[in-house]
Order: C-alpha cells, then structure tokens, then sequence
C-alpha cells in the first residue's frame, strides 16, 4: 500500500537496521491508480489553498450572520422575508461537497511514514477521521433559518487545523507565514468584534428603557444622534460593526483610546478577556521577532554566505511552524529532570 524503500540502499548501512529514513516518496516510482489524487501534487496543493479561502470566507460571514443578521431579524419578529442565498455561499457548498468526494480518493501519509495509494485503506482512514466533520458542515444550511443553525457551520474551522498542516510544506516562505500569522490575527478581532456587538445588543434587549444608557451601544447611538427611545432606534449595522471592530482591535493591540469603552460587567469581563488574549499573542510575536534578530546577528557576525544564511531562515521558519516556537530540546531536559527527580 506503501512507496517501499530501495534495497540496498547505503543510508540503511549509515543508519543502522532499525533506523527509519524519511520515506522518499516524492521520488519513488509507484504503481498507483490514476483516479487517485497525490496529497504532495501540485494539484492538490492549490485545491487546499482554495478550501483555506473558503475556510475562511465561513469563519468571517458565519459569525457576522449569527450577531448582527440574526439580530434583525429578531427584532422585526420573524416577519422579515430571508434573502436568498448569495452566490458566494453556494460556490462555497459545492466547493466543500466537491471536497469530500476529492479526500476518498487521496493519498496519504501512515503512521510508519509511507505513503497510502490503496483506495481501500484511503476509505477507511477518511470516514474514520474528519469525514463526519466535514458532512455536518457542508450540509446546505443556508436552506433553513434559525438562530442557532448557523453556529453549526463553525464546526468547518476545525479543517483550519488540517488545512495548516498541509500547507507546512510552505512554511519555509516567511511572506507566507507573515500572510497566515495577519490573517489569523485579523480573523481574531472579527470574532472579538462579533461577541461585543452581541453582548452590547443583548444588554440592550435585556434591561428596560431607563437602564439603556449603561451599555456602550448606547453611548454610540447618542453620539451619532440615533437613540433608541426614537424611531428607527440606534446605530446602523454598519456603524455598530465599524466601532466594534475598531474596539477589537485596540483591545487586542492595548492601544485604546477610551472612546469606546466598557461600562457593564459583561463588557467589563469581556474587555479583560480580549486584553489578556492580545497580550499573549504580542507575547508571542515579540519572542518569533526576537529569536529572528538573534539569528540574524549570529549571520551577520560570522559573516556566513548567503546561500548557508537562507538555509539556516528556513530551517528557523519551517521549525517554528512545526514546533508553534516551543525549544523541544528545552522541554526534553526538563522531563528528564523530573523524571531523575522522581517527580
């Protein structure tokens, strides 16, 4: 079922017996089906950046749909007819259903490092992997309405996961991982955005006419001279979207200016929230850039060549992908610590 290794080969006589070389499969000559798909082809590769597009085109429309479309249509009472479903969510339906058919028949690595090429195994590995994740998500939910139904659509950001894990073989492009890190931090502060525009919203819908001026939506309305006491009460969508991702953003980059602020205990416990999530990523930003520059001092110090400096980035770039920065060598030393501790 596997690209098996080349007898003889002197790598095995180096390595020892037991040693397990990384399979090359790339290279190696196997009798394969021609309806199976290679998961390293050039084919596949760009199918998986055109799923991680539409990944991220539900991770950026699901939640604005549950807290601000969902939100109107509360307050008309039902009554409102639903639109139709745009062509970019269809596209994006057939896109995932075209997807799953693609996976049956798609190679893929086992655990011992070979490659997969029979269609039964493949099967098998896939309906007892994401297959169940990926039905549930690309069930044509845009059909139905409810408030809830659409929650179901996030269970698509768990292919994020395996998305990423494909897409490593690019890691060693810093444009490309500084284009997946913005985009992250960016599809970060949409969901931040969101949240605060539903809980600014249920505190509206949950207190009485007096107790209005508590929340900051509120305050935004009496800026814009749209209170709620009149009719069409509050801000426009637009607006409260506009102002609740420029919160997002300011909390996450702690560089509020205090214009918009948190005044209930629920903006409050959320604000906090938001703020200690940006500080650990500016954390972990601040070490990626620190660990680079040292890098690029030791370069610059021995005056190596170019052609070992662009080796020892990429080897820096795809270990940090791998790894998620974290010293594996560090973390080894210190579970041998314990360990000799009898801890």
């Amino acid at each position: 079922h596997g690209a098996p290794a080349q007898s003889g080969c002197p790598l095995s006589s180096v390595l020892g017996a037991n040693a397990n070389p990384v399979p090359e499969y790339k290279v190696a000559d196997v009798q394969k089906s021609r309806f199976i798909l290679l998961h390293y082809g050039a084919f596949k590769a760009g199918w998986d950046w055109l799923i991680l597009l539409a990944t991220f085109y539900v991770a950026i429309t699901v939640p604005y749909n549950v807290c601000f479309t969902a939100v109107e249509i509360r307050e008309d009472g039902g009554s409102a007819a639903r639109n139709p479903p745009s062509v970019s969510d269809i596209l994006v339906e057939i896109l995932f259903i075209i997807d799953i058919v693609l996976n049956f028949r798609t190679t893929y690595v086992s655990t011992s490092g070979q490659v997969v090429y029979d269609a039964r195994s493949i099967y098998i590995h896939y309906v007892t992997s994401w297959l169940s994740v990926d039905l549930i998500a690309a069930l044509p939910f845009d059909l139905l309405y409810n408030f809830g139904v659409h929650m179901l659509k996030t269970v698509r950001l768990l292919r994020l996961l395996r998305l990423l894990q494909k897409l490593d073989r690019y890691s060693q492009y810093s444009a490309v991982v500084l284009t997946l890190l913005m985009s992250t931090f960016a599809l970060l502060a949409h969901w931040m955005a969101c949240v605060w525009y539903f809980i600014g919203r249920s505190e509206i819908e949950s207190n009485s006419l007096t107790s209005w001026d508590i929340g900051w939506l509120h305050e935004l309305a009496k800026r814009l001279g749209t209170p709620y006491f009149m009719a069409p009460g509050g801000p426009s969508v637009r607006s409260s979207y506009v102002t609740s991702l420029y919160f997002a953003l300011s909390s996450l980059t702690s560089v509020g200016f205090g214009n918009v602020s948190a005044n209930t205990d629920s903006e409050k416990i959320f604000s906090i929230c938001t703020m200690l999530i940006g500080g650990g990523m500016y954390s972990r930003r601040s070490l990626y850039h620190t660990r680079t520059k040292d890098l690029k001092d030791f370069i610059r110090v021995h005056r190596l060549p170019k052609v070992l400096e662009q080796r020892m980035m990429e080897c820096f770039q795809t270990t940090w992908s791998v790894n998620n920065g974290i010293d594996v060598s560090e973390v080894g030393r210190m579970t041998f610590g314990l360990d000799s501790a009898g801890i």
